[in-house]
């Protein structure tokens, strides 16, 4: 799957063209039945399962079947059985958060960014990775 919109003259960062690669995996979804710019319960099932597959079946006490229909409750704000773009971002947040937290050690779900451990400087901890921010303690 080719998830680039363009390429220009200027070469994209990692975090850009993963930014660009969520939106267009969005509208690859969204488009499939009917054509609009939403995602319904069964567009976003297929999206999760064939694109996040491997954070969905990390779940700890917890099916994929559940995990997702769990995702899009929580994203589906005004409760109208589908999903627009802004409310897609945020399943997208609550599977970061979880993998984020499972690469701590921990296995919480779905909470927010203060989830109890300090990002500072030298992120008050270390637990054997960088997170990119300068050299090690």
């Amino acid at each position: 799957m080719f998830c680039c919109l363009s390429l220009p003259s200027k070469m994209k960062t990692d975090l850009e063209l993963a930014l660009e690669c969520a939106i267009n995996i969005y509208h690859q979804y969204a488009i499939k039945n009917p054509i609009d710019d939403y995602l319904d319960k069964s567009e976003f099932s297929q999206l999760v399962f064939l694109t996040l597959s491997m954070f969905v079946l990390l779940q700890p006490n917890m099916s994929a079947d559940e995990y997702i229909s769990k995702l899009f409750a929580k994203a589906d704000s005004n409760h109208d059985g589908r999903l627009k773009f802004t409310e897609f971002l945020t399943t997208l947040n609550l599977v970061v958060i979880d993998a984020h937290n499972r690469s701590h050690g921990r296995h919480d779900h779905h909470h927010d960014a203060s989830h109890g451990h300090d990002h500072g400087h030298d992120h008050g901890h270390d637990h054997g990775h960088d997170h990119g921010h300068g050299p090690r303690k």
